[in-house]
């Protein structure tokens, strides 16, 4: 007993390590293809070598460094196909989340939490532009995502959903910082929206095929997103991780 205090304290700071490497790599502090250094990155985020040199060991597993023949690692850079790829791949997933949660079943409860998230979306997006609340879709949205990656009952595909959330470009809520202030981005909120209702509607109906389905569309939402950034570069500040990304 006396030495958990210890471990857990060694948890924490392997856990702040992690996050801290990633906001930096993620924010461009870090050029594509440059080495990092465990005395640099320790330095810069006041905290010792060996959280830090977990962390680096842990972002390389994740995709987002790799190692280099010289020792150490250094930044990954990322193609557009990379990109697409990582988003078809959390449609994938989640796609499958929301059949087998049709398929299965999902308890009243969660069914009650998703309807009651669907209308208070909907009234998010059914208002007037001027009013139209933009942090609270963003909020509405990450819970959706969240609670459609536990619905199937599996810690395997919720833990796999996770983790391709991790590159800086394929989570659910990638592109949605760059919409504000941009009029033609609005008609895809409401597409997205229309995809969410349909998706608890598929699987409050056991239609399991139709669910996966609905899911891997929504997910394509993004890739539409990703070309229009790529061709208004001057937004790629607004999408963290795209700094990453070659032409």
């Amino acid at each position: 007993m006396p030495r958990k205090p210890q471990a857990d304290s060694s948890s924490s700071q392997t856990v702040k390590a992690i996050l801290g490497v990633r906001d930096l790599v993620f924010s461009g502090s870090f050029t594509p293809g440059e080495r990092l250094s465990e005395i640099n990155v320790s330095a810069r985020l006041g905290l010792s070598r060996t959280p830090v040199r977990a962390a680096l060991a842990r972002l390389e597993q994740e995709g987002i460094l790799e190692v280099i023949p010289s020792g150490g690692y250094a930044v990954r850079t990322f193609t557009q196909a990379d990109v697409i790829d990582a988003i078809e791949l959390r449609g994938v997933l989640e796609g499958t989340a929301a059949r087998l949660a049709a398929e299965r079943g999902i308890a009243p409860a969660k069914l009650a939490a998703l309807n009651a998230l669907m209308i208070r979306m909907d009234e998010i997006v059914g208002g007037s532009p001027e009013d139209f609340d933009f942090q609270a879709y963003m909020d509405g949205n990450a819970e959706f995502h969240d609670l459609l990656k536990s619905l199937a009952g599996s810690d395997i595909i919720r833990r796999e959903i996770e983790r391709v959330e991790r590159l800086p470009f394929s989570g659910p809520s990638a592109f949605l910082d760059i919409q504000t202030g941009i009029p033609q981005f609005r008609a895809s909120l409401v597409i997205g929206q229309m995809h969410h209702r349909s998706i608890v509607n598929a699987i409050e109906m056991r239609e399991g095929t139709r669910a996966e389905a609905l899911a891997r569309e929504h997910a394509r939402l993004a890739r539409q997103n990703l070309d229009f950034v790529m061709v208004n570069r001057k937004l790629f500040a607004r999408v963290p991780g795209l700094a990453l990304v070659s032409g």
